[in-house]
């Protein structure tokens, strides 16, 4: 009787297990993914495109304009997108995008080059945090989309490097959010997540004379690089580490600062960050973070100027000891590097089957990149050689596909602008 008890349990434990490894799967609660380094623990899903593409799902509009991704948590999605009235939050059932919830962000829709939303929601419980293109952070009600605090980047003095908007995700770090307004005594906040009242500002003093004063287009990152707890981010003039306690400015790196956009997540890895940006004067770099007491100093291991590896933007992806991306300004071509040397071991020269910057997402061993013309292609992550598996055009394409895929529950979504589409990934 006992032994039959403890198989049944045993059981029981392996189908609840099952049952949160399903709900796991299906969530993607901010930007890039559970872990904001853009790989989905989805399995199960299509090998191969080749002789047969995924199915469209559904199609729905109500989105906005723009060209932010989307978060998705208990069967929600949430992303931002302008109207009519001003930039909105939005929040849709995942059943089939019908709009549940819209909450204005802005007054009116903030207007800089390519106009629309960038922001990728934060997902926190029953709170949603949301950063408006034209500066300033949200936190929202899930259920009603009711506003329960907000802050206008005005109050740091906040500004963007160049004109085309606030890009950046906020991110949720325990009882915390943060985000980057960009001034020169606040680079970046950290405020209690519940109230929004400010608990440090981040002074950064200047790291070097390329690229320009303020935000980039980028987002934050956590590291614990040297033994300490630091946010790391892309900003005007390269990339920043900060103390996670207090703020304190801890290191900064100037060589692959561009003077245009500097937008590329970095990527931080044990004592390191692999970090690229765009335009003729970016770059790729790998620095390696060592602590003295206090201090952090931030070490470089490598620089490949832009004319040899660069990410304009769609984001990079650390699998294994290597990383995949789009290489080439506005080209988007498939390469693979491995991350402690800067080599190249595949790609970087052919063009892949769609055109312009690709954003990129992985799972089950494959990588999808959806190119700035709507080419959404399955290429494999493996050190071999570039494998391309199969490409399709999506349902429907306008205006630059920059918005990042998302892959969740089996299914991938791509938002362009107005629209959302959710198609079929199982085998």
């Amino acid at each position: 009787m006992i032994r039959s008890l403890a198989s049944a349990l045993a059981v029981f434990c392996l189908l609840l297990t099952g049952i949160l490894s399903a709900a796991d799967d299906s969530t993607w609660p901010q930007w890039r993914g559970p872990k904001r380094d853009g790989l989905s623990p989805d399995t199960g899903l299509m090998k191969d495109w080749s002789e047969k593409q995924p199915k469209l799902a559904w199609m729905t509009e109500g989105f906005g304009g723009g060209y932010a991704s989307i978060a998705i948590s208990d069967n929600h999605i949430f992303t931002t997108g302008n109207f009519s009235d001003g930039q909105n939050l939005i929040c849709a059932s995942a059943a089939d995008g019908a709009i549940l919830w819209k909450t204005p962000i802005s007054d009116k829709a903030p207007k800089h080059g390519y106009d629309g939303a960038r922001c990728t929601p934060s997902i926190d419980g029953d709170r949603i945090y949301a950063i408006s293109s034209g500066g300033g952070i949200f936190c929202v009600s899930a259920n009603d989309g009711k506003v329960i605090w907000s802050h206008d980047f005005k109050e740091w003095k906040g500004q963007m490097m160049s004109g085309w908007g606030f890009s950046e995700s906020p991110l949720v770090d325990g009882d915390r959010v943060l985000c980057t307004p960009g001034g020169k005594d606040a680079m970046i906040v950290c405020l209690n997540k519940m109230t929004g009242e400010l608990i440090w500002q981040s002074a950064v003093p200047e790291i070097g004379k390329n690229g320009k004063d303020g935000a980039g287009y980028s987002s934050i990152v956590i590291s614990n690089g040297g033994g300490v707890k630091q946010y790391v981010q892309l900003v005007g003039r390269g990339v920043i580490g900060v103390r996670a306690t207090d703020g304190k400015y801890l290191w900064g790196y100037n060589g692959i600062a561009n003077s245009t956009a500097n937008i590329p997540t970095p990527i931080p890895f044990g004592d390191y960050v692999f970090t690229s940006s765009g335009y003729g004067d970016g770059g790729t770099a790998l620095v390696k973070l060592t602590s003295s007491g206090d201090e952090v100093k931030a070490e470089e291991v490598y620089y490949l100027p832009a004319n040899e590896l660069q990410n304009h933007h769609g984001g990079m992806l650390k699998i294994g000891e290597h990383v995949y991306f789009g290489a080439k300004h506005n080209q988007g071509f498939p390469i693979c590097v491995e991350a402690m040397t800067g080599k190249i071991i595949w790609g970087g020269k052919t063009r892949g089957p769609g055109d312009g910057s690709a954003a990129v997402v992985y799972a089950d061993g494959n990588i999808i990149f959806r190119y700035q013309n709507g080419t959404v292609a399955l290429v494999e992550a493996t050190t071999e050689d570039y494998k391309l598996k199969g490409s399709f055009k999506p349902e429907f394409q306008q205006k630059e596909s920059w918005a990042h895929p998302v892959i969740a529950g089996g299914k991938l979504y791509l938002r362009e602008q107005d629209k959302l589409m959710c198609y079929e990934l199982k085998e």
